[in-house]
Order: C-alpha cells, then structure tokens, then sequence
C-alpha cells in the first residue's frame, strides 16, 4: 500500500471538500506544513531557499533554522500604525532618491532565519541584495510593529538576529504602549537612542524627524501634513 504524501492530502482535502469550505493559501499551507512535519525525517524546508519556493507570496511565516513559523493575524490597530509609518518612510525615501522600502509578507534571509519585518528599508547602495521574493542579507533599517504574540519574538529574538546580522538601525514600536525604541549599531553591539524633544531622529534616514506623538493611536497626521512637517511638500 502507498502512503500519500502530504501534499497529496491536501490536493484531495481539497477536492473533496464542499465549496462552501474556501481556505486561503495560508490555510492550506498551514495543513500541508504540519502533515509534512508529522512524517518526520529532518526538517521540512532545510534550507531558506526551499521554504520560499514553497511558501505562498501572500502568507506570513518566518523560517528559523529549519522550521516554519506561522504569523497569527495582525490588529486593526498594528495594520493602521505599521501603514502610517511605511507611508512616511516611503514618502521620505522617495523625495530623496534614497533606495527601496518594503512591507510583511516580503522575507528577509539573514544567518539561520528567515524574517518578515513589518517595514525593511534598504538603501541603494545594497539594492543588489535584493531578490524577487525575499532580501538576500540584512536591511539598512527594520520596523517591528509589536504584536500580543510577537513581544517575546520582537524583543529578544529579532533583536539579538539583527544586531547578529549587522543592521544598522531597528525600530521597536509599541501600539498597546504607545511607545518607541529606537536601536543603533555601534561597535557591532545596538545602542538604545534617546528621543530629546519627543522627537526621534534616524540615522539611515539623515533629515528624517519622527515625532513621537505620531504614534498615539487616532493622532497620525494626514499624509499630506506629515510630508509637509518632513519639508516634502
């Protein structure tokens, strides 16, 4: 008798079930991972390259040395502060020419894992890092918009792998809190930035001023005002 695999499961899950059951991609592929990991014999995506080929554009996982990690669903409140901040960054970065900024599910591959930043600027100068699906080596700067689940992940962990991977500013906000932490690389150890003013000034991004009351929830500006408060406009 022939034991199907586990994508073979999941094609025939697939077909039989009744049409009114419509999973996502990220469903499916949450079943088929976990099929895959009961059959044993080694990690399922050994490798970051593998786990790409196979993970779909639209789902959000990181791969950590062999294993997937399934992202839960982001809040209402993490999807507005995390877009507000792409909107200035990409607004910024784009007056002044100054390289390419991406959002979650794009994957970055640093050693030994696979990440998802809510924000990853990389500038021109390393825009060859660049892939079609992921970011092959570190970002010049990362956004973690902190989530419930991600506090432990986003604390400790992102923040020991980046500083790792050698990248140069990382950016922690917390909407629950409404507060920010700002992260340098000197001497290849990060250094907690102060923000005098309630203003914080990056260092990737020379000219780029955050206020900090941008980030208390129902107070972020219109595009339009925070470009012209940037001297964009």
């Amino acid at each position: 008798m022939t034991i199907p695999d586990a994508a073979e499961i999941v094609a025939e899950l697939e077909r039989i079930l009744p049409d009114w059951i419509d999973l996502e991609p990220a469903r499916w592929q949450r079943v088929e991972y976990a099929l895959r990991r009961a059959e044993g014999g080694g990690p399922v995506f050994p490798t970051f390259e593998s786990f790409v080929e196979w993970i779909d554009e639209d789902t959000s996982a990181e791969w950590v040395e062999g294993e997937v990690y399934f992202m839960s669903p982001a809040s209402t409140r993490h999807q507005l502060l995390a877009g507000f901040l792409y909107r200035i960054i990409f607004a910024f970065t784009e007056h002044h020419g100054l390289g390419t900024v991406l959002t979650a599910p794009f994957k970055m591959k640093i050693p030994g894992y696979g990440a998802e930043p809510d924000i990853l600027f990389i500038a021109k100068a390393h825009e060859d890092r660049l892939r079609k699906t992921f970011l092959d080596g570190p970002a010049d700067l990362v956004v973690e918009v902190i989530s419930p689940d991600s506090v432990e992940r986003d604390r400790i962990k992102k923040y020991n792998d980046y500083e790792a991977a050698g990248i140069p500013e990382y950016w922690l906000i917390d909407p629950e809190r409404e507060s920010a932490e700002f992260y340098r690389l000197a001497g290849g150890r990060y250094e907690q930035i102060s923000t005098p003013q309630g203003i914080y000034r990056s260092g990737i991004l020379p000219g780029l001023e955050l206020p900090l009351a941008w980030l208390t929830h129902g107070q972020q500006p219109t595009l339009v005002e925070s470009m012209r408060r940037m001297g964009i406009l």
